[in-house]
């Protein structure tokens, strides 16, 4: 009955059918990696800087998908040689399987940019960009290659399976331009040309979407293999692109994982140490190298490839930042740029077909022509906007912030700032006059007292129970950090040492009336001592007055 049943189907629409959710799915699992994008880039700029990294990881989505639909698709079949077709004329099966297909691709290309000129670009010109490359230049590039352009394998023969140059290495040379256009960030360099470190805020969030950019990236490369199936002259179902799969799958796999090796490898050369990061980048620099050759690729060149990406990453981005100047605050350039370049140029040489001087011929041509039309245009649209003083921010607000400047918010309000005045207030007379007694003794009749105590963080739990015992339990804790008796200490961020000098504090604030000031200090002293530098200090200061919200009584009755 089984056999009926399929008998009964037509093998077009059962191809057609298949071929089209496989498309769909794979679009969904690259859009995904915008989250692997938003996770890495924010992990990788400062706390300040987080909410407009984020935001413009959104816009880039919501912008470019819109001005890819409306204009890029055209461009890109004008660049192709076939003329403009409005994206909106394709149908539903079009939709998905020419369209989106693309237009995945070229959010991809144009989110890579963010990470380079993080921290410094305003909002209005990162989104211009945005609309330029997903308008015209990404277009430009996928038709000559992809789209039957003079470049592709109708023309001169290049050959980039899904991407590797074409999407990666394309967005990272436009971000190493945007970046050298717009110049480094606020003291990422000393006066003397030396390289000052910069840390990112969240080593967390960089891992983690580095995970996620992972997986997509089997949509990437495996989605690739567009058709499932493909019917024969004689009306059989046979396997179309997917007969490839299973190399594309592996390589892709090997390749993830020698490039984080080869960069756990240089690291460990250039500082002694396994830089994380450096590793993380690295992982992804190898899923670059392959991404055009996952197709052709035999499973030692994939090794191969991946570790020369991996290797080549902190050697390509201290070159980049020590030598040219150029800060690249996500290191877009070694991740996407170079390593979409080896890995492109490798093929002749690792190809399951042997090695051809026609084929290294074509894939240095081609890399040529992408990187100078993209630099060109990068170069001329940002500069533009620097021409007219909207290319970034002020000094002001990049030391603000761009949360605050760009978009009035803050990513974590909670933790508040140590130059914010809380109550608005001023100091009246003169603040050297009258200061409070260190010993926590009555001063004018003050008979409410205030504890502070700045301690390490693993201590709160503890100190918590020990004010509990004595009948204290109300207090206020803030995250802080500074610097005393405790030694500084070496910090490594990709590879780049720096001192770590400010340490990480709790700050507790205990105000009584009724219980003694130095049972209070005695109790977090005892609670927070382990006998090693940095235990930090207890203080004790008499307090004016206090007025209780509630009910508005004033006085040690309010405490």
């Amino acid at each position: 009955m089984t056999g009926g049943i399929l008998a009964s189907i037509d093998p077009s629409v059962l191809a057609e059918g298949v071929n089209l959710m496989w498309v769909a799915v794979v679009c969904f699992l690259i859009f995904f990696m915008h989250a692997g994008f938003a996770m890495l880039e924010a992990g990788q700029v400062r706390a300040k800087n987080v909410a407009n990294q984020l935001t413009k990881n959104l816009l880039t989505w919501s912008v470019g998908v819109l001005f890819y639909f409306l204009v890029g698709f055209g461009v890109e079949g004008i660049a192709g040689g076939a003329g403009f077709s409005a994206a909106a004329a394709l149908g539903d099966g079009g939709w998905v399987n020419s369209w989106l297909f693309g237009a995945v691709f070229a959010m991809t290309a144009a989110t890579i940019v963010s990470g380079a000129v993080a921290g410094r670009a305003k909002l209005r010109a990162y989104v211009a960009y945005t609309i330029a490359i997903s308008a015209v230049i990404y277009p430009v590039v996928a038709g000559i290659t992809w789209g039957g352009g003079f470049l592709g394998g109708a023309g001169l023969g290049f050959s980039d399976f899904a991407g590797g140059m074409i999407v990666h290495g394309m967005g990272g040379i436009a971000g190493l331009t945007a970046a050298y256009v717009l110049g480094p960030r606020m003291d990422r360099y000393a006066e003397d040309g030396s390289t000052n470190v910069i840390p990112g805020h969240s080593m967390t969030f960089a891992v983690l979407g580095t995970l996620i950019l992972a997986f997509g990236w089997y949509g990437f490369n495996v989605g690739t293999t567009a058709t499932v199936f493909s019917v024969t002259e004689s009306g059989e179902l046979a396997l179309g692109g997917y007969a490839s799969v299973g190399r594309v799958s592996l390589t892709t796999t090997l390749g993830m994982a020698a490039g984080g090796v080869g960069a756990a490898l240089a690291s460990v050369g250039l500082s002694k140490k396994v830089d994380t990061l450096y590793v993380a980048n690295g992982l992804l620099a190898g899923l670059v190298g392959v991404t055009g050759i996952a197709n052709l690729a035999t499973w030692w060149g994939a090794i191969a490839v991946g570790l020369v990406c991996g290797l080549q990453l902190p050697l390509v981005f201290e070159f980049v930042a020590d030598r040219m100047k150029i800060d690249d605050v996500c290191a877009v350039f070694p991740v996407h740029g170079s390593a979409g370049v080896l890995g492109v140029l490798a093929l002749p040489f690792v190809s399951i077909n042997g090695f051809s001087v026609d084929l290294l011929v074509s894939q240095v041509i081609g890399v040529v022509v992408i990187a100078a039309w993209t630099v060109v245009a990068t170069a001329v649209v940002f500069g533009l906007f620097k021409a007219a003083g909207q290319a970034r921010v002020t000094p002001e607000h990049e030391r603000d912030g761009l949360d605050v400047s760009e978009h009035g918010v803050e990513t974590y309000p909670e933790f508040g700032k140590p130059s914010v005045t809380t109550d608005g207030g001023r100091v009246v007379g003169d603040a050297n006059e009258g200061s409070p007694r260190a010993d926590g003794g009555e001063e004018e009749g003050a008979e409410i007292k205030m504890v502070t105590a700045v301690v390490r963080p693993d201590k709160l739990g503890a100190i918590k129970q020990a004010l509990a015992e004595i009948n204290a339990p109300s207090l206020t804790v803030t995250n802080v950090s500074g610097r005393g008796s405790q030694p500084a200490k070496k910090g490594q961020w990709r590879g780049e040492e720096f001192t770590v000098d400010l340490h990480q504090k709790v700050k507790i604030d205990v105000v009584v009336a009724d219980i003694p000031a130095d049972e209070v200090a005695e109790a977090i002293a005892d609670a927070a001592e382990t006998g090693e530098p940095g235990d930090g200090k207890v203080f004790i200061m008499p307090v004016e007055d206090a007025l209780q919200v509630r009910t508005g009584t004033t006085g040690p009755e309010a405490v």
